[in-house]
C-alpha cells in the first residue's frame, strides 16, 4: 500500500534546529507535530514543528543527536504530536522524551500510546465531587517535613535550594520513605539532571525490591534542550494515565528549573527575543502549560514533589518566582544549615506551607508547631546578639529558650536510608507522633538537663534517653 504521508527535505541543520521545506502548504505539519529523519549511518530522529516560516519551510527542534543529519535529506510527517506508550509495563522501565526505553530490557510492553501534548482545557472535572472532601495526610517519616510542612494527598511541594544543599537527597528519601508505605503508584521523571543520580536512584530501587511501583523517565543533563524540555511533559502523561486508572500517584520531577532552562535553550536557538533577565519570553505559558496538568480529579489523584534548583541561592529570580506560584508548599533549603551540617538543611523561618492548619493536622500538631516556629524566630534574633554580648548576658528565660532553641534543631535532624552508603549510619524512619512527642518533651522543658548534642541526628526522643 503506498505511503501518501507528505515528504519535506531538509535544507539547514543547526545543532538540534533543523529547517525542512515543503512542496506544497497543504503538506506542511501542524506546530507540535512530530517529523522523522534517517541519518546517514542508519538512525532514525524525531523532531518537534516549532515554527512555520515563509516558503513553506518549517523549523524543527531535535529530540536527539542531529550528527549525520545531511541536507537534502527525506523528512517523513508522522502526522501526530509526540507519542508516548502507557500502561502497566512501564513499571520498573526506564524510558527517554519519545517513549523508547533506554535501560536495555528489551521492548516495552504498552497497552496503549498517549500524546505527550495534551490539552487540559478538554479534561472534565466535577467541581461538586471534590468539594467537602477531607485532606489526606502523606507521611513521610522526616521530622522537619512532617513537623512543619505535611504533605497533603493532591498537593504540590517544591523543594527549593541552590547547588550542593541536598536537594536530590532528600527526594530519594521522601520517594523511599513514601513508596514503602503508600499503596499508590510513582513516576520518577529526571529532567536535566546528571545521569549519576539517575542511574543510583533506579539501583537503590533495585535493592529495595520496588521497581514494580514506579516508572521512570529520563531526559538527562547531556541531552538537547528539547529532550530536557519535553520529558516533563511525558512524565506527567504517564502519571495522568495512571490517574485515570483511579490510582493515587506520586509524581517526582528532579528538577523543574532545567526543565526551564532548557526552554530558554529552545527560545534562544530559534532566535527569540529574551526578556530582560535572560529568560525564555513565553517562561509564564512554559510553566503554566506544565503544572497545571498535576491536578486531583475523580478517582484519582497526583501529588507532586518537585526539586528547584535556584542560580547563586537567588530566591528573586524569575524562573523560581515563577514556579513558586503553583505550590503549596516551599521547602527552602539553607546554605548556613548545610554548612553548620544540620540536614535535612531546610530553613523553617523562610519555607511556608499552606497545608499546616488546625482543620488539617489537627490541634495538638498544629499548637507545637507554632510553638517550635516561635522559639525558632526568637533563637534567630538571639544568634546575632550572643557572639556581641555572650550567651552570659541573656536573661535566664532567653538562656533556656536559646538551649531548646539548639536542642529542637538537633532534633530535627535525622540519618536518611538513601545515605547509608555515604554516612554509615543507618536510616531513620519517624512516625509524625514521635516527633510530635519529641518536640512537646522539648518545649516543656523536661528535657533541659540533656546536652543538646545528645539530639543530633537521632530517631526518636528515646534514643536521647539510652
Amino acid at each position: 500500500m503506498p505511503d501518501n504521508k507528505p515528504k519535506g527535505t531538509v535544507i539547514s541543520a543547526q545543532g538540534p534546529v533543523v529547517d525542512v521545506k515543503f512542496a506544497a502548504l497543504e503538506d506542511l505539519p501542524a506546530i507540535n507535530e512530530i517529523v522523522r529523519i534517517n541519518t546517514f549511518d542508519g538512525r532514525t530522529v524525531l523532531l518537534s514543528v516549532t515554527e512555520h516560516l515563509e516558503n513553506i519551510i518549517a523549523r524543527c527542534i531535535s529530540f536527539g543527536s542531529t550528527l549525520n543529519v545531511r541536507r537534502n535529506s527525506e523528512v517523513e510527517v508522522t502526522g501526530a504530536p509526540l507519542q508516548v506508550p502507557v500502561g502497566s509495563g512501564l513499571f520498573g522501565r526506564i524510558i527517554d522524551v519519545t517513549g523508547e526505553p533506554i535501560d536495555n530490557k528489551g521492548k516495552i510492553d504498552a497497552q496503549e500510546v498517549w500524546s505527550s501534548d495534551r490539552d487540559i482545557s478538554r479534561t472534565y472535572i466535577n467541581p461538586d465531587r471534590l468539594i467537602g472532601q477531607a485532606p489526606q495526610i502523606l507521611e513521610t517519616g522526616i521530622k522537619i517535613i512532617d513537623l512543619l510542612f505535611p504533605l497533603i494527598k493532591g498537593s504540590k511541594t517544591g523543594v527549593i535550594g541552590g547547588a550542593g544543599l541536598g536537594k536530590t537527597i532528600l527526594m530519594l528519601e521522601l520517594i523511599h520513605n513514601i513508596i514503602t508505605k503508600h499503596k499508590g503508584a510513582c513516576v520518577f521523571t529526571g529532567s536535566g539532571e546528571r545521569i549519576r543520580e539517575g542511574n543510583e536512584l533506579y539501583l537503590e530501587f533495585k535493592k529495595q525490591n520496588m521497581l514494580n511501583k514506579i516508572m521512570f523517565a529520563f531526559g538527562q543533563m547531556n541531552e538537547p534542550p528539547a529532550a530536557k524540555f519535553g520529558i516533563a511533559y511525558t512524565g506527567i502523561t504517564l502519571a495522568e494515565y495512571l490517574q485515570k486508572q483511579n490510582k493515587d500517584v506520586l509524581f517526582f520531577i528532579d528538577n523543574v528549573y532545567r526543565f526551564v532552562q532548557a526552554g530558554a535553550e529552545i527560545s534562544t536557538l530559534l532566535g527569540r527575543v529574551p526578556s530582560e533577565t535572560g529568560y525564555q519570553p513565553t517562561l509564564a505559558s512554559e510553566v503554566s502549560s506544565f503544572q497545571e496538568r498535576i491536578r486531583s480529579m475523580e478517582g484519582g489523584s497526583i501529588t507532586a514533589i518537585e526539586t528547584v534548583y535556584v542560580p547563586a541561592d537567588d530566591l528573586t529570580d524569575p524562573a523560581v518566582v515563577t514556579i513558586f506560584s503553583y505550590l503549596n508548599s516551599i521547602i527552602v533549603l539553607s546554605r548556613e544549615r548545610s554548612q553548620l551540617r544540620l540536614h535535612p538543611a531546610i530553613d523553617p523561618l523562610l519555607s511556608t506551607c499552606s497545608n499546616l492548619d488546625a482543620s488539617i493536622v489537627g490541634r495538638e500538631h498544629f499548637v507545637i508547631t507554632q510553638e517550635v516556629m516561635k522559639i525558632f524566630t526568637k533563637y534567630k534574633e538571639l544568634k546575632k546578639i550572643v557572639p556581641v554580648v555572650g550567651i552570659e548576658e541573656l536573661s535566664k528565660a532567653d538562656r533556656t529558650l536559646f538551649d531548646r532553641a539548639k536542642k529542637l534543631e538537633n532534633f530535627l535532624t535525622q540519618p536518611f536510608s538513601v545515605a547509608e552508603g555515604y554516612t554509615g549510619m543507618k536510616g531513620e524512619y519517624v512516625p509524625v507522633g514521635d516527633t510530635l512527642d519529641g518536640c512537646a518533651k522539648i518545649i516543656s522543658g523536661r528535657l533541659d538537663d540533656i546536652p543538646e548534642h545528645k539530639f543530633y541526628f537521632i530517631g526518636k526522643i528515646a534514643d536521647v534517653l539510652k
